[in-house]
C-alpha cells in the first residue's frame, strides 16, 4: 500500500476517529489518503493551522486518546508551533503530521539556506517542546517512527511528537507486514517501592493535624480522576487544586477552591495554616506558590507526587519529600489501604468550613456574578473551554463545576486563540455540548474557525465577554503604567468588531447580554451553534491578586486588616 495510505490505517488502527489540518501541496497524498477511509477516520479542514493545533489537543483533552493535526511545509508547519508547545507544555499527546520536500529536493548538508521551495527545518525548531521529533527519511522506517512517537507521547508524563515526512516518503509503496516495529516498553512496577512511598503518606498524614490535598492537572492527563475522588473520599481531608485542575473535585464540601495568584482567598489560607501538603501532579510553579517559594505554607511539609524528575527539580521547600511516580501505579493500593487508616481531621476541616465562610462573596464583582448565574444553567455533562486572559480566571473562580463537567484550559503556554479551536475538537471527541468561554482579544485570535463550528454545525456555544478592552493587560497598565492604556483600549488602538454582524455572516444565532439579569435558560440549550456576548461597559479586574512578593494570602485588593489577623491566627 501507500505509505500515506499506511499512515491513516495506523490511525484508525488507534481508535483516532478525527484529525485536524490545511491542505498543502507537500501533504495531499496524505488528505487523499484520508479520503479513502471515511468511514471510520474524519479528516477537518480548519482554516489555519494554528487552529488545527488546537483543535488536535482539545480532541485529546476530551477524548483521552492522542490527538492529530497535519500540515504541509514551511509556513504550514511553523504555524502547528504554538499549538505544539501548549500541547507540551500541558502534558497533551499530540501526533503533528507535517509535509517536507522531496528528499532529493532538501538542501541536505549544502550550506544554503533553503533549496525546496517552502523547505524549512521544522525538526530542529520543535525539538525543545516535544517528546519526540524526527523527519522520516525512508518509508519502510515509517511504522518504527510510529510506534515510537505513540510510545513516547502516551507514557511517563505525556506530551506531543513530530513526524516530518517528505512527499516522496508519502508516496511510496510499503508492504506492512515487513515494516520495522518499535517494541513500546512498559514500566512495571515495583510492588516493594510502592509500599515505601504509601508507608511515607501514612506516616506522615498520621503525624500531620492540618493537611491538605493539592491536585494538579497531572491527574486528569493521567486519566485519574475517578481514582483521585476515591481517595479523597477515604481520607476526609480538605483539598485545594490548580486552576487547570478546578474540576478534579467539584464537591463544594472537600473542594476549597485554586490556589495561587489569581486563586481564591480560602484555598490560598487553609494552604497557608496547613501543616502537611501533598501535591499530586501539580509542578508548584511561580503562579501557584508565589515568587518567594520559601513562603508557600510556611509552616507545612511538602510532599510532591510526580512523574517528571524534573519537575523535582524546582523545589518550593528545602526539604520537601519526592515521590517521583506514574500515579497510576500508586493510587490503587494508596486507595486500597487507606481505607483502614482511622484517620481523623475533624477540627481541621471545621475550620477550612470557617475560613470559606468568613471569605464567601468577598471577591464578587459583575463579571464573577454573570459566571456563576451561566453555571446554574449549563448541562450537568458539558464540556468547557476557556480563553486566557481575565474570562480564564472569571470561570476558574466563580463557576460551580458539577460532577460530570469537564473544563480545559491553555495552562502553561497561555495562548489566546485557545478556546475556539479547542471546543471544535471537544465537540468532536465528546459529542456534548461545548461552552467556550472568550474574551473579545482572544476570540479574535482564531476567530476563522467560526467557519469551521459553523460548516460542521457543531454544538458549540460561544460565550464572549466583551469589555472592549484587552483588560488583563488594561488593569497592568492602571497599575505599573500610570494608567496609559497604550493600545488596550479603543482611545488607545484597540477595537474589537461588531460581534453581531460577525455572527450573521456566519449564520449563527446571536444573543447579547448586558446584566445577569438577561441570562436565561434557553440561551444555553440545543445543538446549533451560537454566539453569546456579555457587553460588560465598565472596566474590568481580576480580583483576587497577589502583589509580587507578597504571601499567597494576602491578596490585593487587600482585606479587611482585622479579619485578615484573625484569620492568620487560627
Amino acid at each position: 500500500m501507500k505509505a500515506s495510505d499506511f499512515i491513516v490505517y495506523y490511525l484508525v488502527e488507534k481508535k483516532i476517529q478525527h484529525v485536524f489540518g490545511y491542505p498543502g501541496g507537500m501533504v495531499t497524498h496524505l488528505m487523499d489518503s484520508f479520503s479513502k477511509y471515511q468511514g471510520e477516520i474524519s479528516a477537518h479542514v480548519t482554516y489555519h493551522e494554528q487552529g488545527a493545533a488546537f483543535a488536535a489537543c482539545g480532541y485529546a483533552q476530551a477524548s483521552g486518546k492522542a490527538g492529530v493535526a497535519y500540515a504541509t511545509s514551511g509556513p504550514g508547519a511553523t504555524n502547528l508551533i504554538t499549538g505544539i508547545c501548549n500541547a507540551y507544555f500541558d502534558s497533551i499527546p499530540v501526533l503533528f503530521i507535517t509535509g517536507q520536500v522531496n528528499s532529493f529536493e532538501g538542501k541536505g548538508n549544502l550550506g544554503v539556506r533553503q533549496r525546496g521551495f517552502q523547505e524549512t527545518d521544522i525538526v530542529a525548531m520543535v525539538a525543545s517542546v516535544t517528546k519526540y521529533a524526527a523527519k522520516i527519511e525512508r518509508a519502510e522506517d515509517l511504522k518504527w517512527h510510529l510506534d515510537y512517537a505513540f510510545g513516547q507521547m502516551m507514557t511517563g508524563r505525556k506530551g506531543p511528537a513530530l513526524l516530518d515526512i517528505p512527499m516522496d516518503v508519502f508516496r511510496s509503496e510499503v508492504c506492512p507486514e515487513q515494516l520495522k516495529r518499535y517494541a513500546t516498553e512498559s514500566k512495571i512496577a515495583s510492588s516493594e517501592l510502592i509500599e515505601k512511598e504509601i508507608m511515607v503518606l501514612k506516616t506522615e498524614l498520621l503525624k500531620a493535624k492540618r493537611p491538605v490535598l493539592l491536585l494538579g492537572n497531572g491527574i486528569k492527563t493521567a486519566g485519574e480522576v475517578k481514582n483521585i475522588r476515591k481517595l479523597v473520599k477515604n481520607l476526609s481531608i480538605p483539598t485545594v487544586s490548580t486552576m487547570l485542575a478546578i474540576d478534579v473535585i467539584p464537591d463544594l464540601n472537600a473542594n476549597y477552591g485554586f490556589v495561587g495568584a489569581y486563586g481564591g482567598r480560602a484555598a490560598n489560607f487553609i494552604v497557608a495554616k496547613s501543616d502537611l501538603v501533598i501535591a499530586i501532579g501539580a509542578r508548584l510553579d511561580v503562579r501557584q506558590v508565589g515568587a518567594k517559594r520559601e513562603g508557600f505554607a510556611p509552616h507545612a511539609k511538602i510532599i510532591r507526587i510526580e512523574v517528571d524528575p524534573g519537575e523535582l527539580e524546582y523545589k518550593a521547600h528545602g526539604d520537601e519529600i519526592h515521590i517521583c511516580e506514574d500515579m497510576s501505579l500508586l493510587l490503587g493500593k494508596w486507595i486500597e489501604q487507606s481505607a483502614g487508616w482511622n484517620l481523623a481531621y475533624g477540627e481541621w476541616n471545621n475550620l477550612c468550613c470557617l475560613i470559606r465562610d468568613k471569605l464567601a462573596g468577598y471577591d464578587d464583582r459583575l463579571p464573577n456574578q454573570i459566571v456563576k448565574a451561566i453555571g446554574k444553567f449549563l448541562p450537568v455533562d458539558a464540556v468547557i473551554t476557556t480563553d486566557v486572559g481575565q474570562n480564564q480566571v472569571w470561570v476558574a473562580q466563580s463557576l460551580e463545576v458539577q460532577e460530570s463537567q469537564r473544563i480545559f484550559f491553555s495552562g502553561g503556554h497561555g495562548a489566546m486563540g485557545y478556546s475556539l479551536p479547542a471546543a471544535i475538537g471537544c465537540a468532536l471527541a465528546s459529542d456534548k455540548i461545548v461552552y467556550s468561554f472568550n474574551g473579545d482579544g482572544g476570540i479574535q485570535m482564531n476567530i476563522q474557525e467560526l467557519q469551521c463550528i459553523a460548516r460542521e454545525k457543531l454544538p458549540v456555544k460561544i460565550i464572549i465577554f466583551n469589555n472592549y478592552a484587552l483588560g488583563m493587560i488594561r488593569h497592568f497598565q492602571e497599575m505599573y503604567f500610570g494608567s496609559n492604556y497604550y493600545q488596550t483600549i479603543s482611545q488607545g488602538g484597540y477595537l474589537p468588531p461588531d460581534f453581531e454582524r460577525l455572527a450573521n455572516a456566519y449564520g449563527m444565532d446571536y444573543v447579547p447580554v448586558t446584566s445577569v439579569g438577561d441570562i436565561q435558560p434557553w440561551i444555553f440549550v440545543g445543538r446549533a451553534p451560537a454566539v453569546i456576548e456579555i457587553k460588560i461597559n465598565e472596566p474590568t479586574y481580576v480580583f483576587p491578586k497577589l502583589e509580587f512578593g507578597k504571601p499567597n494570602q494576602d491578596q490585593e485588593p487587600l482585606m479587611d486588616r482585622a479579619l485578615y489577623e484573625y484569620l492568620n491566627a487560627l
